[in-house]
Parts: C-alpha cells; sequence; structure tokens
C-alpha cells in the first residue's frame, strides 16, 4: 500500500451511521487486561460477533493460531455462520482496535482510505509495538490506501486514538480537553488547541471542533469522548450525565452539558441534546471502572449498547431505541468486558462501504 501525507481538502470522516462493508475487532488473548476474567470476556466477544454478523461481515484479527483456534471454537458454539466473519492471523498486543486501528475518511470520488495515527498504548504500556503495526494490517487485508498524520507544527507523526474523536459526518467533531490538551497527558507535547484542530481539518475534513472538558471516572484513557457523549445524527448528541452531585462524574458531566449547549455545528446549527444515565458505580477489586452506556456501536442494522445489570439499563436502551428507529437496539452484558476498562465502542473499529463506482475498480 502507498502512503501519503499532508491536507487533502476532499477527504471527509463518515458518521458511523453511514453504511459499513465491515467491522474489525481482535480476539482477546492478553491476560493481564482481564486479570482472572479472560475467558468468560471470550464469550462476550462471541456474543458480540454473533449479532454483528448478520448486520455486516466481521474482521478479527487474532494474535497466534492458538487464538485464531479459540475463536473459531466460541463462534461455531454460540451458532455464528462461518461466512459472516473471517479470521485473520495478526499479531497484537491489545483488542481495543477503536484506539490502534487506523480511522476511515472517505474521498471526493467516493473512495476510502485509512488515516493512520501512531499508537503509544495512551502513553501507559511499554508493550505496543504490534498493535502499532495495526493499521498496516488492516490497510493490506482491506486493500485501502493509507494516509500517515503528521503534526502541523512539527512534521512528527501525529499520536491519537480514535475513542478521543466523534464526527456526525458533516464536519463537526467532538473531543475533550482532558485527553488532548491536560497536563497528565503524553500524546503530542506541546500541540496546541489550534494544532490540533488544523490537523482534524486535514485529515478528517472537520471545520468545527467541539472541546468538552472531562471524560468519566475510571477511563485510564485520559477522557475519551466516547464514554460521554456521542453523535447519534447530524446535529444531534447524546451525553452521559450523572444526576448524583455526591459521584464525581456528576461535575464534570455538568460541564459538558454546558458546553454543548453553547455549541453549534459545522453549519452553524445549535446541536440537539439527549442525556443518557450513568450506571451506578462499577467498582472491582477497590477500582472505579469506566462503566458507561455513552460506549455504544452503532453498525448497519443494529446498535449495541453495554449493559450492566443495573436498574438503568432499560432507560438507556429505550432512549437509544427511540433515537435508532431503524435499527434493532441490543444489550450486551459488560461487567466482565468493562474490567479491561473499555467496552464496545473501545473494540470495534468500522470500515465503511464505498461508493458503487468505487467497489468496481
Amino acid at each position: 500500500m502507498t502512503s501519503t501525507y499532508g491536507p487533502v481538502a476532499s477527504r471527509s470522516m463518515p458518521a458511523e451511521w453511514d453504511r459499513h462493508e465491515a467491522t474489525w475487532i481482535a480476539w482477546p488473548h492478553h491476560e493481564p487486561d482481564w486479570p482472572g476474567k479472560l475467558e468468560p470476556v471470550q464469550w462476550v466477544f462471541a456474543d458480540i460477533v454473533r449479532v454483528l454478523h448478520v448486520s455486516e461481515r466481521v474482521e478479527i484479527l487474532c494474535h497466534d493460531e492458538a487464538t485464531l483456534e479459540r475463536a473459531r471454537a466460541c463462534l461455531d458454539r454460540v451458532g455464528v455462520e462461518r461466512e459472516g466473519y473471517r479470521l485473520h492471523l495478526a499479531p497484537n498486543d491489545r483488542c481495543w482496535l477503536r484506539d490502534s486501528a487506523p480511522t476511515a475518511v472517505r474521498t471526493a470520488e467516493g473512495g476510502i482510505r485509512w488515516v493512520r495515527w501512531r499508537f503509544n498504548a495512551w502513553a501507559k504500556y511499554e508493550n505496543y509495538q504490534q498493535d502499532a503495526g495495526v493499521p498496516d494490517v488492516v490497510a493490506r487485508m482491506s486493500k485501502w490506501e493509507t494516509i500517515e498524520a503528521r503534526r502541523p507544527d512539527n512534521d512528527q507523526p501525529l499520536v491519537l486514538e480514535g475513542g478521543a474523536i466523534d464526527t456526525d459526518g458533516q464536519g463537526t467533531l467532538l473531543t475533550t480537553e482532558e485527553c488532548l490538551l491536560s497536563d497528565v497527558q503524553m500524546r503530542n507535547p506541546g500541540l496546541t488547541r489550534r494544532g490540533y484542530e488544523r490537523a482534524f481539518a486535514d485529515y478528517l475534513g472537520i471545520r468545527r471542533v467541539i472541546w468538552l472538558g472531562r471524560g468519566c471516572a475510571g477511563d485510564d484513557t485520559h477522557g475519551h469522548v466516547d464514554d460521554i457523549a456521542r453523535f447519534v445524527g447530524p446535529g444531534l448528541v447524546v451525553v452521559a450525565y450523572e444526576s448524583d452531585v455526591r459521584d464525581p462524574n456528576h461535575e464534570p458531566s455538568v460541564d459538558n452539558m454546558r458546553r454543548l449547549r453553547k455549541a453549534t455545528d459545522a453549519s452553524g446549527r445549535p446541536l440537539r441534546i439527549v442525556t443518557l444515565p450513568m450506571p451506578q458505580p462499577v467498582v472491582f477489586e477497590g477500582q472505579r471502572l469506566p462503566a458507561s452506556y455513552a460506549n455504544f456501536y452503532i453498525a448497519n442494522t443494529c446498535v449495541l449498547v453495554p449493559t450492566y445489570n443495573d436498574t438503568k439499563d432499560r432507560f438507556a436502551l429505550a432512549t437509544l431505541a427511540d433515537l435508532f428507529p431503524d435499527r434493532q437496539v441490543v444489550g450486551i452484558h459488560a461487567l466482565d468486558l468493562v474490567w479491561g476498562l473499555g467496552t464496545l465502542h473501545c473494540l470495534t473499529q468500522q470500515q465503511p462501504a464505498a461508493s458503487y463506482e468505487q467497489r468496481r475498480l
């Protein structure tokens, strides 16, 4: 695949609800990510593929032959048709493809290109060299070219994860100051707000960036936006709101609501805002986990929503069902999954469908 970089005004990042050709995931194999829970987590992944494969093809990266065989055995046992997924041998460190995989953009001609960000494991882990190669694997297997994202201030590779951004597909992007601008993050030291906005314009066709404040409690990515606010339609945002003033999520959610109410999209329209509740705190071995209903994934015919055996599960599912009347909203049990510090959106990456003309090339 040919790699290029630089500003191309005709690129645009599609919304997640645009039609997909496939969804990419990686089968879990790294036990330290789920101490004591790796086996049950594999059955959660099998359930995810069971739901997704009737909506779109699922491309599954497998760290080694043993992982591939475990994935196939699990999927066979839950009745997933083999025509609905493909297993690929591809060494990886962790399964969070939202962050390690590339981000898709559409060209003016209707084709798809992958934007490759530099991945540094959220500046937290040393073992990420195999994950850093995931964008090349996805590009080679999908047969789409890659665009290497560079910092606009010094032309070095731009560090970013897909969970840090969300778009309406019409030039508006959500992100957080905690993730990209705070002192605790170690992604692109010295890169300013204006620098990020220029990079988003150059590589993703973004015309308006809405900066929220902080992410949710327990999030070890330092504030990924996909746990707190998501576009679900042009100019329509769902935001995770914590009503309990004693909870650490309350103050940040109030601040994020205030920012969204003042914001406009790339066309200058005020945003429409719908709130999602936050589940009761999920704690395991004394650690607060980043449990959030906002970490849902939008597929072609369904929306997968994490659930937590919480009384608020039903309300969150009903809220999203109202927002997606053309898709089946499916709850996926995520209490074991969130022990790995992420859930459904964190582990998926969509491959948008190209136009008909581009498919024939």
